[in-house]
C-alpha cells in the first residue's frame, strides 16, 4: 500500500505552502487589481511556480464597492446572463451591477484572467470577496498587499 502525502509538493519535492492575503480594491482600477490578484491565486509571484499545479495563494479582497473602472465603463460596460429560454438573454451595465452586487464585477474579472479548466476553477475558490472593509478570515492571519495604482 502506498502512502499518501497530506499537503502538496511540487516538482522538486519541496512542500508548497498556502498563505493568506488581504486586498484593499479602494480607488484601484478594475483590470490592474484583477491581474495582481489572478497572479497570486495562480502562484505566478513564486519561485516554485509549476503550471499543471496549485501552487497559488488564498486571497482576500475588502472595499470591492469601491473599486474604480476608468473611462465610460460604468455606463458602456455590459455584464449579460443567459436563462438557457428563447428570448431569456438578460444585461447589465456596470453601474447597476456595482449597485447590487459589486462583489460579483470583482470576482468575474478576476475569473476571466484565470485557466479555464478545472485548475482555474480550484484556483477561483481561494478568492474571497467582501464589499465591506471587513471579512471573517482573521484567524488564517492575512498579509496586506500594497497594489500598484
Amino acid at each position: 500500500m502506498e502512502k499518501t502525502l497530506g499537503y502538496l509538493v511540487d516538482h522538486n519535492g519541496n512542500k508548497i505552502e498556502k498563505k493568506w492575503y488581504v486586498v484593499d480594491a479602494t480607488d484601484v482600477p478594475l483590470g490592474r487589481l484583477a491581474g495582481q490578484i489572478a497572479m497570486v491565486l495562480m502562484g505566478k509571484n513564486k519561485p516554485y511556480y509549476t503550471p499543471h499545479l496549485d501552487t497559488g495563494d488564498f486571497v482576500i479582497v475588502v472595499n470591492a464597492d469601491k473599486v474604480k473602472l476608468t473611462g465610460k465603463k460604468l455606463d458602456q460596460k455590459k455584464y449579460y446572463r443567459y436563462s438557457g429560454y428563447p428570448g431569456g438573454i438578460k444585461e447589465r451595465t456596470a453601474r447597476q451591477m456595482m449597485d447590487k452586487f459589486p462583489d460579483r464585477v470583482v470576482r468575474l474579472a478576476v475569473k476571466r484572467m484565470l485557466p479555464k479548466k478545472a485548475l482555474g476553477e480550484k484556483m477561483l475558490k481561494k478568492l474571497k470577496v467582501y464589499a465591506g472593509p471587513e471579512h471573517e478570515h482573521a484567524a488564517q492571519k492575512p498579509e496586506l498587499i500594497e497594489l500598484v495604482k
